[in-house]
């Protein structure tokens, strides 16, 4: 039997599991954007919404432990197990949401204007992701994963200007490319650490994966991170076969920081003013897949949301190192927003409802924007309670993500081929008709 000091404590630790559990399912619910806690509440709101499934376990395991222990026995005992008890709903709903992320995926390829995307009828089934690989949450490779690092993208370049392949082990030929370019607000980050689940399930699928660094600010100063991207997508159009990839098709894709890069070169690929020393190179990509992306440099909340001074402030400091107020073209040019154009190629955007770090309000200005110009299909998939960063670890949200980028591509790239088929025959048509033309004339002369 407990004595009373010891009681005592037990309740004490139940009622602090409590408040720490309560607090930590609150920041799924209620997104903090205010500093100095926005960080705070980003991490603690992305791991809790994407781990619901685990927490949920470990919530009841830790009050069941405390109780048998003798907690539960006394008014705080009590509250803390009624907090527990409140965290504990909140997780269930949030892992029920997350589990339906795959429903919401289906609804929104299939409502994308221009492009017929059913993924009932396609094979969408993770290769990569089962369930056990969704319980541990930590994406490592498979055996059938080759993996070559450090591969530099610039002749002599610096040393963030390099990239890792991901590849088939057994080796290929002809694959599809994925480009992908990481996020850290520019300053940080690193090509090791994300997009790895969607990395990881295109390559189980026959595609060749470049993950790549680039230069980071305060060193760099922009538009040395643009310059970089455009470099790596040049490099691939030269290098691909090297490593199995056919670089008639190349997709681009990035997360938050990346994802804003990744939507400017593929809207603004074709500006040599982001292509220093390589000027007039093609740059051009496929399909590009922003992720919680920041497509929006200016500030202008009409277009970015509620992002708060922090935005600006990064920019102007340490990024870009010019004011908006005296610079405004310089932050237009760098905008994914202010570079919609026709032939811009098929873009998927994906976003949380409760991003933290950038607002939905962003691609929900974006992606009507570039519908109105483009002729090629934009599709959005937004998903309710997502965090800033869900596709980095492998949940089953990310999971669900994964299967609608993979439907997308997949779909692209057989219209892709199927123009590329069409292009050639019309081509070879008109040499077939002067021919038959030819042979026709030389009969009548005969």
């Amino acid at each position: 039997m407990l004595e009373k000091g010891q009681d005592r404590d037990v309740n004490v630790l139940l009622l602090i599991w409590g408040i720490v559990a309560l607090i930590a399912v609150m920041t799924v619910y209620v997104p903090i954007r205010r500093d100095p806690l926005t960080g705070t509440a980003f991490f603690i709101g992305w791991l809790t919404g994407e781990l619901a499934g685990q927490l949920v376990v470990l919530d009841v395991l830790v009050v069941a432990l405390l109780v048998w222990g003798g907690a539960g026995n006394s008014a705080t005992g009590v509250i803390g197990l009624c907090l527990a008890a409140v965290a504990l709903v909140g997780l269930l709903i949030a892992l029920v949401v997350g589990r339906q992320a795959r429903q919401v995926v289906r609804r929104s390829l299939a409502s994308t204007p221009g492009l017929t995307i059913d993924m009932t009828a396609t094979d969408t089934h993770p290769k990569w992701g089962r369930w056990w690989r969704v319980v541990r949450a930590v994406p490592l490779p498979t055996r059938a994963i080759s993996v070559t690092k450090d591969v530099p993208y610039v002749v002599d370049g610096a040393k963030a200007q390099r990239l890792d392949v991901y590849a088939p082990a057994g080796g290929i030929s002809g694959a599809p490319v994925m480009i992908y370019v990481h996020g850290g607000a520019w300053v940080l980050g690193d090509k090791r650490e994300q997009g790895k689940p969607m990395l990881f399930e295109l390559v189980e699928r026959g595609w060749v994966c470049f993950s790549i660094n680039y230069r980071l600010s305060p060193r760099a100063v922009w538009p040395d991170h643009i310059n970089d991207v455009l470099a790596a997508i040049a490099w691939a159009k030269e290098h691909a076969a090297e490593y199995g990839g056919d670089p008639s098709f190349v997709a681009l894709s990035g997360g938050s920081a990346g994802g804003h890069l990744a939507a400017l070169a593929a809207l603004a690929g074709d500006d040599d003013a982001f292509k220093a020393g390589f000027e007039g190179a093609d740059c051009s990509v496929d399909a590009c897949i922003p992720i919680y992306g920041v497509l929006d440099m200016t500030g202008d909340p009409q277009t970015s949301g509620r992002y708060g001074p922090g935005l600006k402030i990064l920019l102007e400091r340490q990024v870009i190192k010019q004011r908006v107020a005296e610079a405004r073209e310089v932050f237009e040019a760098a905008s994914p927003s202010y570079r919609l154009r026709e032939d811009a190629p098929p873009f998927l955007v994906l976003h949380g409802t409760h991003d933290t770090l950038v607002p939905v309000a962003v691609p929900r200005a974006f992606v009507p924007a570039l519908r109105e110009v483009s002729s090629s299909p934009v599709g959005y998939i937004e998903f309710p309670l997502a965090q800033h960063a869900f596709d980095v670890i492998a949940s089953p949200r990310c999971s669900a993500a994964v299967a609608g980028i993979v439907a997308f591509l997949d779909t692209v790239r057989s219209r892709h081929e199927a123009e590329r088929k069409g292009g050639a025959l019309a081509t070879q048509a008109p040499e077939s008709d002067v021919q038959s033309g030819s042979c026709d004339r030389e009969t009548e002369r005969r």
